[in-house]
């Protein structure tokens, strides 16, 4: 058995409980960029270029959760070029100006933030190449700095103004109850490698040298427990590159004693905070960059 997640792993899509699936859809589409690539009966799938961003879930009987209950921080869509993310966030801030809430420059990756019609966080951003990045051992260099979002758009966006390119999860940031928990949960047993921790107030982990896979914080949601079903994260979802990948990552949840469901090619599971967590083979091996 194999202690840590395949280098290949990257991110699925983040599903979402929504209380107005035709608002929200028109937000991750009319507004972020999205395409419609599946829908059924109160759930539709939102990417780009055939990959899979989001699934939005119609959850009528659900309500809003409290801020400081454990559960989503924000969902970052990973653009391919700084144009194709001057594209999105350009729309996003003439179709929804009030959802827009701040922008970043982590070193690592320039970044752009709104909040969806119902509170989810949204990041938007594009990652600089590797060789750009600077490791202090483990540990990658990020920061916050200011990021003048005008500045960004007048260099980098085209005449055209439209989203193109691929648009997927790069990360999820999620709002967890105690650093310590969530590194046993997400370092030690699912076999993420730690690249930042910052004190008891945040983490970030990944697979294969990424900058991060997955953020945690406290910053609203120290001291919370187990999440109640409420309306926003449904499940976060992991993409592993083959059976013996997922067969591994079984092995280490059951040896944890956590329940899994496993159907063969996809494992369920909840994290401490009742955050569900579906990991499955991917239909086509993601870039090992991601």
């Amino acid at each position: 058995m194999t202690d840590v997640l395949a280098a290949a792993t990257s991110m699925g899509a983040v599903t979402l409980d929504v209380a107005d699936l035709d608002a929200m859809t028109r937000y991750y589409t009319d507004g972020v960029g999205l395409e419609v690539l599946a829908s059924g009966p109160g759930e539709v799938g939102v990417g780009r270029g055939g990959v899979p961003s989001l699934v939005l879930r119609h959850a009528a009987a659900l309500k809003h959760g409290s801020r400081s209950a454990a559960g989503l921080f924000h969902t970052a869509v990973l653009f391919d070029s700084r144009s194709a993310l001057a594209a999105a966030v350009y729309s996003v801030a003439t179709r929804y100006p009030t959802s827009f809430t701040g922008s970043s420059d982590h070193l690592v990756s320039q970044a752009f933030y709104f909040d969806d019609p119902e509170g989810n966080g949204v990041e938007l951003y594009w990652d600089r190449p590797r060789s750009a990045w600077r490791w202090d051992g483990a540990a990658v260099q990020m920061d916050t700095l200011a990021l003048d979002p005008n500045a960004f758009l007048q260099e980098h966006l085209r005449d055209d103004a439209r989203p193109t390119g691929l648009a997927e999860i790069g990360h999820v940031h999620l709002k967890v109850g105690d650093i310590a928990a969530a590194k046993r949960f997400y370092v030690d047993v699912l076999g993420f490698e730690t690249t930042a921790r910052f004190g008891d107030q945040a983490l970030f982990v990944s697979a294969g040298g990424y900058h991060h896979h997955v953020g945690m914080n406290t910053w609203q949601s120290r001291g919370a427990g187990p999440r109640t079903p409420a309306l926003g994260l449904g499940q976060v979802s992991l993409r592993l590159p083959d059976l013996d990948s997922l067969a591994a990552l079984e092995d280490r949840l059951r040896i944890a004693e956590v329940a899994v469901r496993h159907d063969g090619r996809e494992l369920t599971f909840a994290d401490p905070w009742n955050n569900a967590v579906q990991a499955t083979i991917a239909a086509v091996g993601p870039d090992p960059t991601r």
